[in-house]
């Protein structure tokens, strides 16, 4: 999966850091979903931002077989400021093929990001990448961000996202994730897991933690996804 990032494009690395969750190119038919995600990135003690948390809560819908649509109030807090709701965020999941039908399974994702008290904007298109072995899937995100407003230089970035991950139960599933960006570079474990509730209705969660590769990324990140799908 590594070799997909030859051909992605030579443009600016996304700055801040682009640990987050792993999208995969499939949608559920007549599918609801409420999400919670957070990211809390640990610097060294002393440092400027030692402890910075990012919070998601999002509702969405299978709006037809091959899209999926949620909207996102995003939440932040810092080790020396209170928790905020400070922008709000659209995303919208094209799957572009059946499971299986190609070598790799595709679809793109498109993120639309406003923030409350600043004027700043940002796009981003993702392709989603996955290919099934056996009992391991592994996954790719790449994703070109355009950020754009009064309060921020216009620029290009992109951001990378790889997971490869190990189907051993439904309840139970570890992965490795790699993240790439203009100031990331983490690697870490993950896990993942499901639980059904009904015919219609499942618990899907994820955890784990990366861990900085360079000088420039947080010490280590904590990443966690929480969503019921009914």
């Amino acid at each position: 999966m590594l070799a997909v990032l030859t051909v992605f494009p030579a443009v600016t690395l996304a700055d801040g850091s682009v640990v987050d969750k792993v999208y995969h190119p499939y949608v559920e038919q007549l599918e609801w979903e409420l999400e919670w995600r957070a990211v809390q990135e640990h610097n060294p003690p002393g440092s400027a931002a030692q402890r910075q948390a990012t919070h998601r809560v999002g509702l969405g819908r299978a709006v037809s077989e091959f899209v999926f649509a949620e909207a996102y109030l995003v939440g932040r807090e810092g080790s020396d400021s209170g928790f905020t709701i400070d922008a709000w965020e659209l995303e919208a999941l094209w799957q572009l093929s059946e499971q299986g039908e190609y070598l790799l399974d595709y679809g793109l994702l498109f993120e639309l990001e406003k923030y409350r008290h600043e004027e700043i904007w940002e796009y981003s298109t993702t392709l989603l990448l996955e290919r099934e072995l056996g009992r391991f899937s592994a996954t790719a995100n790449l994703g070109v961000i355009y950020e754009w407003g009064d309060d921020i230089e216009d620029e290009f970035e992109t951001a990378a996202a790889l997971q490869a991950r190990y189907r051993h139960s439904p309840l139970l599933e570890p992965a490795l994730e790699l993240y790439l960006g203009e100031d990331t570079r983490a690697l870490g474990p993950m896990l993942l897991g499901m639980a059904r509730l009904g015919s219609r209705q499942a618990l899907r969660w994820e955890a784990g933690v990366v861990w900085g590769l360079d000088a420039t990324t947080a010490d280590y990140t904590l990443r966690a996804v929480l969503e019921y799908e009914f």
